[in-house]
């Protein structure tokens, strides 16, 4: 029994051990893990959930499908590689800080090698993952870009986009087959694609500026039009204003007033002069 004032010891490592991983965590390492031993196609929810320790009802609250749980992978190595991000390289060249961050993206994929070489090869044989997978990837590089301090914004921010992934494929097979230590045939393959990219981007950011004054061109013309339309359309509604109110004035002068009723105005002026001449007729007699 511990005396009052006494100080109870605790294990330094329990002390400082990292919080459990939560569910989506667990469920994310175990298709990873089933992955670099079976076949996608091959691996079910419920496999899943019993490497993960947990149930299917845990599984349906973290991912709807097993293609939700590689968008979850991807966004935890995302998550990885922007907790390691600092100010350090701010100073230098922006293909030499992309660098930088794929790179880190990579060793943080390390473990996942072999599960990684396995979700390559059922992407490359289902055309409708790899679409999906393809916005998912969008994203990734995405803050990836952010990370290096690149802008992603625009025409030309769409083209740095789409143009990164498709180059981070090209840099993911090479770096799968890569058994050098210092991985010299992925870095090889990393700055070859990002010279290309390079080159890429300096033309989309030529043509956006030759079209950009065509663009304020067609933005002017297409305001004018708006505007000529509006015009349009006011000169149409009072004209068909005018119509109405002649339509409405030529039916009084034909008897009617505004609820469609005869107008006996005059019809009893010509009933009362016609009796005053019957009446003179019959004083004559």
């Amino acid at each position: 029994m511990t005396e009052p004032g006494a100080q109870t010891s605790q294990d330094p490592a329990a002390a400082t051990a990292a919080p459990a991983p939560d569910k989506r965590t667990r469920i994310v390492e175990a298709m990873m893990a089933l992955a670099a031993t079976s076949r996608i196609e091959d691996i079910t929810m419920t496999d899943i959930a019993l490497k993960a320790r947990l149930t299917l009802a845990d599984f349906r609250d973290s991912f709807p499908s097993k293609g939700a749980v590689l968008a979850g992978f991807a966004k935890m190595i995302d998550h990885k590689v922007l907790a390691g991000t600092s100010d350090d390289l701010l100073g230098e060249p922006a293909r030499d800080r992309l660098f930088d961050v794929l790179m880190r993206r990579l060793d943080a994929m390390a473990p996942y090698r072999e599960g990684l070489r396995e979700v390559s090869r059922w992407v490359a044989t289902d055309p409708a993952s790899a679409l999906a997978l393809n916005s998912v990837a969008l994203n990734s590089m995405r803050f990836m870009l952010e990370a290096a301090n690149i802008d992603s914004e625009g025409a030309v921010g769409a083209v740095k986009l789409q143009g990164l992934v498709l180059a981070w494929r090209r840099i993911v097979s090479v770096w799968l087959d890569d058994d050098s230590e210092g991985l010299d045939k992925t870095m090889a393959a990393l700055d070859r694609e990002l010279e290309r990219g390079g080159r890429l981007v300096g033309w989309a950011e030529d043509i956006d500026r030759i079209a950009a004054p065509f663009r304020t061109f067609a933005g002017a013309l297409f305001a004018g039009g708006r505007r000529f339309e509006e015009r349009v359309r006011g000169r149409m509604s009072g004209l068909r204003r005018r119509g109405r109110d002649e339509d409405y004035d030529d039916s009084r002068d034909a008897g009617y007033d505004a609820g469609g009723y005869v107008d006996d105005t005059d019809e009893d002026e010509r009933r009362s002069a016609r009796g005053s001449r019957h009446g003179g007729r019959h004083a004559r007699h």
